[in-house]
């Protein structure tokens, strides 16, 4: 196989595992050989162990950071400040691809961008969807509510009214409240909770 016929197999994967290039009965070393080269000449980026891009040349669909984050663990959404940005809940730009996972937290540096897992515990790995992100490409996010709720739980101190102030919702108006609510219960956090209280008073 060469450049141009990979190109062709995976025209329409922005992300592709080397796992999608068996099936035409090649042998795994050898897979594992012409990635290795491929990623040395530049013609392929390699985002982990097994996940990879086409370099710019080659690809034909530019891949979001979410999409790729979803790729680098499959247990996982965005959340979090990426999904608040997302949906336009916080004026900031995060430059850090940030997504609730129920495997280990790690950040994972990529020439392609930062990506942070955040743990939670499987009873919480809930309140996500399948969401077109632009360019015929869709990625797994937490819903509104989900993800502020996440944040609040993975962020210590998250109750007092500093916290909730620095955060600068905005927007607020799109988000259920009763979602929120019930998100918040979900946790048993009680600083979750206050927080969720706070936040809600403000709206």
């Amino acid at each position: 196989m060469n450049i141009a016929e990979l190109a062709d197999l995976v025209q329409n994967e922005p992300v592709f595992s080397s796992s999608l290039l068996r099936v035409g009965g090649n042998q795994q070393e050898q897979i594992r050989v012409q990635l290795a080269r491929w990623v040395r000449s530049g013609r392929v980026t390699q985002l982990r162990r097994g996940v990879y891009v086409l370099a710019k040349p080659y690809r034909k669909i530019e891949p979001h950071p979410f999409v790729m984050a979803n790729s680098l663990s499959k247990a996982s959404y965005v959340s979090c400040q990426s999904a608040l940005g997302f949906y336009g809940l916080i004026p900031e730009h995060v430059p850090v691809v940030t997504s609730a996972t129920t495997g280990r937290p790690e950040q994972i540096k990529t020439p392609m961008g930062s990506f942070l897992f955040r743990h939670l515990k499987k009873d919480l790995f809930a309140g996500y969807k399948r969401i077109p992100v632009g360019d015929r490409q869709e990625a797994t996010i937490g819903t509104p509510e989900k993800a502020l709720v996440d944040l609040l739980y993975l962020t210590p101190e998250c109750d007092s009214e500093e916290y909730v102030r620095e955060l600068r919702l905005q927007n607020m108006e799109t988000v259920g409240r009763d979602a929120l609510t019930m998100w918040s219960d979900r946790t048993g956090s009680l600083k979750v909770a206050r927080a969720v209280r706070r936040i809600l008073s403000s709206i």
